[in-house]
């Protein structure tokens, strides 16, 4: 277990170094000034002045290695400085937001268990019948549809047709629902066929055999015996998609207006904020990172009979 933490702890620090070179280059080859923007919000006469003192102000008259030296410092002192559209901590922004991604992001996981595990006990229970067939058609629908293609049928039908659900916002229930089924439902397509597979492989062991010869019912041994071994590869895939989960979050929060980390960054991108910017991608770079840690460790608690750290060596 040492030798995992110990090796994400490097991978972190790799990821850290990569990120901050990476969005710190593309930042600055990125079309747009982040000066004109400032002047443009605060809605004033401006000269070449003025433009040339808040460059200074900035720091963008330095070389580039330098104003990444400096950036770097601020970095390793856990500052990631200062918004340039409102002027706040990227830090408070960041904190600020975080329990309403937190929030979108736990519905959508829990939209995706609630269609993935049913769909795919079934499909293993009765493979190659009808359940099987009606898994595998709505796990193709499910994987096929771009989320916000969803998220737009979605808002039409229930919050413009129907007006049973709104279709922006944050702060009841009812605003959640259609944001986490549209971030859910992609994901619970993926995670059906998965769990299917995982079952049938765990229902051809030989445990599972001796199980069925001393009687033990079918759901039984489905439930209690198989699921827990076909989750391995589960949680191993939901470790390597989570980059892909909060890039999704990105858009459905944009898409129903949902004040989350997700659509801050649309926000700073439009915005040339580089602080928030560069910010969201080292959080995202570091939750990723620590997100498969967990997962790792999570193998020992699924299945004993792995034992961490020794993987490697057997």
């Amino acid at each position: 277990m040492l030798h995992i933490v110990k090796k994400r702890l490097i991978q972190l620090v790799i990821v850290l170094l990569f990120l901050s070179v990476s969005t710190f280059t593309l930042m600055k080859l990125a079309p747009g000034d982040p000066v004109q923007s400032i002047l443009q919000v605060d809605q004033l006469m401006v000269t070449k002045a003025d433009e040339a003192k808040l460059h200074k102000e900035l720091g963008f008259d330095q070389p580039l290695i330098v104003q990444y030296g400096q950036w770097m410092l601020r970095l390793l002192r856990l500052d990631l400085g200062n918004s340039y559209m409102n002027g706040n901590p990227v830090w408070e922004e960041m904190l600020r937001r975080l329990p309403t991604t937190i929030q979108l992001t736990a519905g959508g996981l829990v939209v995706m268990l609630l269609i993935s595990v049913p769909l795919g006990m079934i499909a293993a229970r009765y493979p190659g019948r009808w359940p099987d067939q009606v898994s595998r058609v709505l796990a193709l629908i499910g994987a096929s549809i771009p989320g916000f293609w969803l998220g737009l049928l979605l808002i039409y039908f229930f919050a413009y047709k129907l007006q049973l659900l709104p279709s922006m916002g944050k702060g009841t229930l009812s605003q959640m629902l259609l944001p986490s089924f549209t971030l859910g439902f992609s994901m619970a397509a993926v995670y059906a066929r998965l769990l299917r597979a995982g079952l049938l492989e765990s229902l051809s062991q030989d445990n599972i055999r001796a199980a069925r010869a001393r009687g033990v019912p079918e759901w039984r041994i489905l439930v209690l015996h198989a699921f827990r071994t076909a989750l391995l590869p589960v949680v191993t895939v939901f470790g390597m998609s989570i980059g892909s989960l909060l890039g999704g979050s990105v858009v459905i929060e944009t898409l129903f207006s949902w004040p989350g980390l997700g659509s801050m960054a649309v926000e700073a991108i439009f915005g040339r904020d580089y602080p928030v910017i560069q910010g969201y991608v080292l959080f995202t770079g570091v939750f990723v990172v620590v997100v498969n840690l967990l997962v790792d460790l999570s193998y020992g608690l699924i299945d004993p009979r792995i034992r961490l750290g020794k993987g490697a060596s057997q």
